[in-house]
Order: structure tokens, then C-alpha cells, then sequence
């Protein structure tokens, strides 16, 4: 178990929305390799939270204390306690706690529904950016890793790139360098970054995802600025670590290639 970051004593306002001033007390139930995990310590570091720390073991059987905190066995888990308010409850699922801790903590990863006129709508934009994202391009992207011919990964990656093309291309319209003119990062990126750096790092090593990847990608001027700067941002990038990403990459596909047979 390991602490990270610092008590964030919130003021009375922020951003002209009244926030409570008590730090909880978090414990992190996460795996430095799992992009899903990943979400909640961008989450965690840009709201400069501090948290205990403790790594599951993602390749062997959950531990029953696990499972008596999260049965579902996933990551990130957090348990989080505000002194006088609640004790110990347990947030799962990594948009869940990411969102709740933004919830928790208005910033300018996500701001309070009601802390300016735009606020609320502001939501909204990353919320459909977020949404397009899962159910549109994520599924894209698992199908050329599971591809099993160099034509059938190329055909899938023309397909993704014009699948992007059509539905990021535009919301990234505005992003300065981050989505909706923000300088830093927000919960679009928080939602997005640790699966731009995987697909980046697999498409760079070439064997899962095409090389050429890269450079239709680059062709997407709205993507391109927007995924350089999130790759560029130390938190968005913090707890990758390339080599390993890729060598989980090629045990999952190895796994489910043997399942389906």
C-alpha cells in the first residue's frame, strides 16, 4: 500500500460554487497497466487528491477480500470516507468514480452543473463526446486488434479512421489544445487518454494495429493536435508504461484468440 498526492483542502467557493472544505480519505484499489484504472488516477492527480494506493493482480484469481469490496473482482475501486458524512463506501467502475470524484471536487476537469450559465451545457458537450467515444469508436478499435490478416487489419483501419473522421473529427473542432477550448485537461480526456496512448504505442509497435495507423490519424487535423497534446500532458501519461501495455496487449489477444477456437 502506498500514499500519493496531497490533501486538497477546498475553499468555501469555487468558481462561485460553494464546496465543502474536508478532505476524504481515499483508497485506490487500481492496476498501473489497466487503462480503465488509469482514468482514476488522472482523475485523482488533476483534482490533487491524496489517496492509499493498493495494486490488484490482474492475471491471477481476485483475493475473497477483493471481491467482499468489488465482486465484480474490476479496477479502479475506490473506498472513500468523509469524516462526519459517510464511512468507508465503495464507488466502482472507472466513468463512475471519475465522475464522482469530479462531482465531488468542480474543476476544470468537469465543472458543478450550476457554477456558470455554460456550466450545464459544457457538461453535456463532454458527456456526447464521451458517449461517441464508447459506443462508437472503441468497438471500431478492438476489431482491428482481433483482425487475424494484415487486408482484414487494413480494411478495419480505413474503416475506423472514416468511423473517426465522421463522428470525433468534428467535436474536436474547438480544442485549444483540449476539448472545448480548455488549456488543460478535462474529463474528455480523462474518459479518452488511456486508450489514445495505448492505440498510439500498438500502432507504433506495428504487430496488433498497423503502422500506418499513425499517419491516417495525423491526416485528421482536429485529431491530431488534440491526441499530440494529450500525449504531451504528464498526467494523462503518468502511470503508462509502453512495453508493459503491450506485451498485457498481446497475452488478452492470445487468450481470446484460444477461446474462440
Amino acid at each position: 500500500m502506498a500514499t500519493n498526492g496531497t490533501a486538497n483542502e477546498q475553499s468555501a467557493t469555487n468558481g462561485g460554487h460553494t464546496t465543502h472544505n474536508i478532505s476524504p480519505k481515499i483508497t485506490l484499489y487500481t492496476n498501473h497497466g489497466c487503462p480503465f484504472a488509469q482514468r482514476a488516477h488522472i482523475t485523482l492527480d488533476k483534482l490533487n487528491l491524496a489517496y492509499e494506493e493498493v495494486i490488484i493482480n490482474l492475471e491471477t484469481p481476485r483475493p475473497q477480500w477483493y471481491l467482499d469490496i468489488n465482486p465484480r473482482g474490476l479496477v479502479p475501486t475506490i473506498m472513500y470516507s468523509v469524516p462526519g458524512v459517510f464511512d468507508e463506501e465503495i464507488i466502482t467502475e472507472s466513468a463512475i468514480v471519475a465522475q464522482f470524484l469530479c462531482d465531488s471536487f468542480p474543476s476544470h476537469l468537469l465543472p458543478a452543473s450550476k457554477e456558470s450559465p455554460s456550466a450545464a451545457l459544457t457538461r453535456a458537450r463532454i458527456a456526447f463526446f464521451c458517449h461517441t467515444w464508447a459506443e462508437k469508436i472503441s468497438p471500431s478499435q478492438f476489431a482491428v486488434m482481433r483482425a487475424e490478416s494484415a487486408e482484414e487489419k487494413e480494411t478495419k483501419v480505413k474503416a475506423t479512421i472514416a468511423l473517426i473522421e465522421k463522428e470525433i473529427e468534428p467535436l474536436l473542432a474547438n480544442a485549444d489544445p483540449f476539448f472545448g477550448g480548455s488549456k488543460d485537461l478535462t474529463f474528455a480526456e480523462v474518459f479518452t487518454a488511456p486508450f489514445v496512448q495505448r492505440w498510439v504505442a500498438l500502432a507504433e509497435d506495428g504487430e496488433m494495429v498497423p503502422r500506418g495507423l499513425l499517419e491516417e490519424m495525423e491526416k485528421l487535423p482536429n485529431l491530431g493536435r488534440w491526441t499530440k497534446a494529450v500525449l504531451g500532458h504528464e498526467n494523462a501519461t503518468r502511470i503508462f508504461e509502453k512495453e508493459k501495455s503491450l506485451e498485457g496487449s498481446r497475452r488478452r489477444l492470445k487468450k481470446m484468440r484460444e477461446a474462440q477456437k
